[in-house]
């Protein structure tokens, strides 16, 4: 792609308003969500598109996520860490790049972007829920005890708020108990 199709294809995506030329080869989006920056190399042979997701220190507990995240989830776009930032970035060859493949990549980032911390927090969660289900097997309990403990851990103030109703507790246990039902018979232990 050359900087008038690249300049083309943003026109398409974009309001003309957000886009700003902010150096030769380099555009600054800005929307109301967002700012994403698209950047050529000086020779203009490699793109890189940048969207800012979240600072470090709030990510630093889901670190491990989001590099787990850039082996299987995130296809052609990597989550990366710079200046204190986790970004969403996309680097692509120009030669071979085609507006097609540079209009979903900007899509794919601004997803990653929607998404927060939402897909890691659930990742962080479903593996410790894997882990209480394997501690759990390895105690020898069911699934029916391992609710029963979690009960009581409400109960005993153990888990949950201070000054939860019985109605939160309630719907909290429910979702517990939906958990560990949908991934119970997927954990197998090694004895």
């Amino acid at each position: 792609m050359t900087p008038e199709e690249i300049a083309g294809t943003l026109s398409q995506l974009f309001k003309t308003a957000e886009i700003q030329a902010i150096a030769p080869g380099s555009w600054q989006i800005d929307t109301a969500s967002f700012r994403l920056l698209v950047l050529l190399s000086e020779d203009y042979t490699w793109l890189r598109i940048l969207l800012p997701i979240i600072p470090i220190s709030e990510a630093q507990p889901f670190l491990t996520q989001f590099l787990e995240a850039n082996f299987d989830e995130t296809q052609e776009v990597r989550y990366a860490l710079f200046d204190g930032v986790i970004w969403a970035v996309y680097h692509h060859n120009t030669e071979t790049l085609v507006s097609g493949d540079f209009a979903h990549a900007i899509a794919r980032l601004i997803s990653l972007y929607e998404a927060g911390l939402d897909n890691v927090f659930n990742s962080l969660i479903e593996n410790r829920l894997r882990q209480i289900i394997q501690t759990a097997k390895q105690q020898g309990q069911s699934l029916e005890a391992t609710m029963q403990n979690l009960d009581r851990f409400y109960t005993e103030g153990l888990l949950g708020e201070i000054n939860q109703t019985p109605e939160a507790r309630e719907q909290l246990l429910t979702a517990w108990q939906r958990q560990l039902e949908r991934l119970w018979n997927q954990i197998e232990i090694k004895l």
